[in-house]
């Protein structure tokens, strides 16, 4: 179906970028508390840890390569050791590569404490959120920079509301079909080359890349700007594939679903999306389909299945079939209605 697709993974960030990233995109407030060079220390996982027993001295299971969080109880322990103790107990923890040492709920450590984590080029951030709520909102970013990606081959349009990829071989009107749907009110999230990202176990997250963004090749008239054309509702930066719609050319010796009783399915990153395998005829009206396509699945997702309501009724035909010589009117009287 198309290109070759390529899965990919980041292997680490920078300490620079995630602190960055934390303020300006996810909103949390951070603040370093000391001076070193943070682009030089990386972030290989999105796993978190708690450095209680390190600090205790027990580091045989130490996860040092993680950002280490310390909290109140971290905070606690500290504030109730003598001097000496502290620089023992701080130390248990700067003679290991860790990433950085995040405080959270405003806690402090004194100038000492401070000075050694420089010296040792640990950095040092507080942030006031509780320790809880920041895990979470670490965890989760961390979770999107090391997730599985996948570049595809195609187009992901948001169709009420439902994250529509349409695939198909080259040349075969994808983006044709796209941009008549952004006319028709739907909204583009990319052209051409999807980045997908397994977010949950069965979550896909769709984007454009950075260059292209939401522009738009078509064969014959050439590069089209969607936002500047039709307006930033014309377009979406993310959305969730939900569907996917695959266009290949009419073969009249194929035998194509008429009822839609059989799903076919479509992996990607080991997630498997329903698929619907469109043929293109010479006449056909793609962009309606695919409308048609989106509001289909809303009706799933509702609950309404229309192969299976037809069904019950065939089976249900089936069972009185002794009591009718032949099809019968879908209604009884037309009660003088001549329309």
């Amino acid at each position: 179906m198309g290109r070759q697709r390529k899965t990919f993974k980041k292997e680490s960030i920078t300490v620079a970028f995630a602190i960055e990233q934390m303020r300006q995109t996810v909103g949390v407030p951070i603040r370093p508390l000391n001076s070193v060079d943070l682009e030089s220390h990386l972030i290989t996982e999105s796993s978190l840890n708690r450095p209680g027993l390190a600090l205790a001295g027990y580091v045989e299971l130490f996860t040092h390569h993680r950002v280490q969080l310390l909290g109140n109880t971290e905070g606690r322990y500290l504030s109730h050791l003598s001097e000496d103790e502290q620089t023992t107990a701080f130390n248990n923890l700067l003679k290991f590569p860790i990433p950085c040492i995040i405080l959270t709920e405003g806690n402090e450590l004194d100038e000492r404490m401070i000075g050694l984590a420089t010296n040792a080029g640990i950095p040092l951030f507080v942030t006031p959120t509780p320790t809880i709520q920041f895990m979470v909102q670490l965890r989760d970013f961390l979770g999107d920079q090391f997730a599985l990606q996948q570049s595809l081959h195609g187009s992901l349009i948001d169709v009420y509301g439902i994250g529509m990829l349409i695939v198909g071989t080259a040349g075969i009107g994808k983006s044709e079909v796209a941009l008549d749907l952004v006319e028709r009110g739907h909204r583009l999230v990319a052209d051409d080359v999807v980045i997908a990202t397994r977010k949950e176990e069965k979550v896909l997250m769709g984007s454009g890349t950075d260059l292209v963004q939401h522009f738009m090749e078509i064969r014959g008239l050439g590069l089209v700007d969607v936002r500047a054309m039709f307006g930033i509702r014309a377009i979406r930066f993310q959305k969730r594939i939900e569907v996917v719609v695959n266009l290949h050319p009419w073969d009249p010796n194929e035998e194509y679903t008429r009822l839609g009783m059989a799903e076919e399915t479509y992996d990607i990153l080991g997630v498997e999306l329903p698929l619907v395998m469109l043929p293109i005829p010479p006449g056909k009206n793609v962009t309606v389909l695919c409308e048609v396509i989106g509001m289909n699945h809303l009706l799933r997702n509702y609950g309404y299945d229309p192969a299976e309501v037809f069904s019950e009724r065939l089976a249900e035909r089936i069972r009185k079939k002794g009591s009718s010589s032949g099809p019968s009117r879908g209604i009884e009287y037309f009660e003088h209605d001549y329309e």
